[in-house]
């Protein structure tokens, strides 16, 4: 099997490569009656389209989705949705050099020794443009939570490029939409304009961690052992693209607390439990626990440059190789709106799993 799905009930299918005539998904599960144009999608794939500044990869492509199947007179029906989104800025030629070389940092070695074929061009399948699939089914996803929870927010934005992270205290999210790094911080975002041109025009780039909180959550989402909240929503990120690490809440940091730092100590309040502190990042015991939701996750920095690099061919001659092409200096920047998305479809999937399991029942305090 090739695994190109997600989800457990609701379930995402992506297909397409950067190079082919077309990228797109299925979506089924989604419930029926949630109004659905194309206008409802756009917006979130026009935040990770190529070519809108200078710190991305300059392919033109307008992302624009067209929905095919499983929507009638602007509701859904119930039935699979078929996105697709038209290729038209392709540069094959780019890629005629490393038709037989695998670039150094690729997934082009693993898939010729896994598949022994393989769509050199941009890196086919493993390239970073699949990801506006996922993009285009979190705009359903979130059509669906909008009509199903409309309390929730979902907000990305980037913490650190390369070793340069964001000061805490200046963190305002209002920024995010005014940097081309979706930065809360705008002394941080100015810092990150100069540090990733030096890096681009010396054929440089650089890795980055995007975070990712949910608002409005309400307790109980999640399963245990195996369908925990916490555990789909890392495997959702990880799945990303050049992703490397999930953190949910202090994560890694945790490890460094002791039990009286860690523990989110409960009060009553006029509304139910109030949580003095969010170490654990909304989740225990992979349920939710109403606090925000709070994700993290680092990518590496695109393998794609023109520094020569060591690397060998299928000959298995060593050669050094410059890969041209158009590419993004920090992929991760373009990894927000797809972060909000796996986040997106993460929490809908888990909404219909606990609606499916305890029709929203809740146990009662107070």
């Amino acid at each position: 099997m090739s695994l190109n799905t997600f989800g457990h009930l609701f379930r995402v299918t992506t297909w397409g490569e950067s190079h082919g005539p077309a990228i797109g998904c299925t979506v089924d599960g989604c419930p029926p009656g949630i109004p659905l144009t194309e206008a409802d999608i756009q917006p979130w794939l026009d935040k990770r389209k190529p070519g809108q500044n200078k710190f991305t990869t300059q392919r033109k492509e307008p992302d624009e989705v067209r929905i095919l199947s499983g929507v009638f007179e602007g509701r859904t029906t119930g039935t699979a949705i078929q996105l697709m989104i038209e290729n038209t800025d392709q540069r094959s030629k780019d890629y005629g050099d490393i038709a037989q070389a695998f670039r150094p940092g690729h997934a082009d070695i693993t898939y010729h020794q896994k598949y022994g074929h393989r769509d050199y061009r941009g890196g086919g399948r493993s390239s970073a443009r699949e990801t506006a699939s996922r993009v285009a089914a979190g705009g359903i996803a979130r059509a669906a939570l909008a009509a199903l929870m409309p309390g929730l927010q979902i907000t990305g934005y980037m913490v650190q490029m390369g070793p340069r992270a964001i000061d805490r205290s200046r963190v305002d999210l209002a920024e995010v939409a005014n940097n081309p790094f979706w930065c809360p911080d705008p002394v941080a975002a100015t810092d990150w304009a100069a540090y990733l041109d030096e890096l681009r025009l010396s054929h440089n780039s650089v890795g980055a961690v995007i975070e990712v909180i949910a608002t409005g959550v309400p307790a109980g989402l999640g399963a245990p052992l195996y369908a925990k909240l916490d555990s789909d929503l890392a495997s959702a990120m990880m799945s990303i693209n050049a992703v490397k690490a999930v953190e949910i809440g202090d994560g890694m940091a945790a490890a460094t607390l002791t039990g009286v730092d860690n523990a989110d100590e409960i009060r009553m309040g006029p509304d139910g439990p109030e949580f003095l502190s969010n170490h654990a990042g909304g989740i225990l015991g992979g349920i939710s626990t109403g606090q925000p939701v709070i994700c993290r996750f680092a990518v590496k920095p695109t393998s794609s440059i023109l520094t020569p690099r060591q690397t060998i061919n299928q000959r298995g001659e060593e050669i050094d190789l410059i890969t041209k092409g158009r590419h993004d200096p920090c992929v991760g920047i373009r990894a927000v709106p797809v972060g909000e998305a796996m986040m997106a479809c993460v929490l809908l999937d888990h909404l219909l799993l606990d609606r499916g399991q305890t029709g929203g029942q809740r146990g009662v305090i107070g």
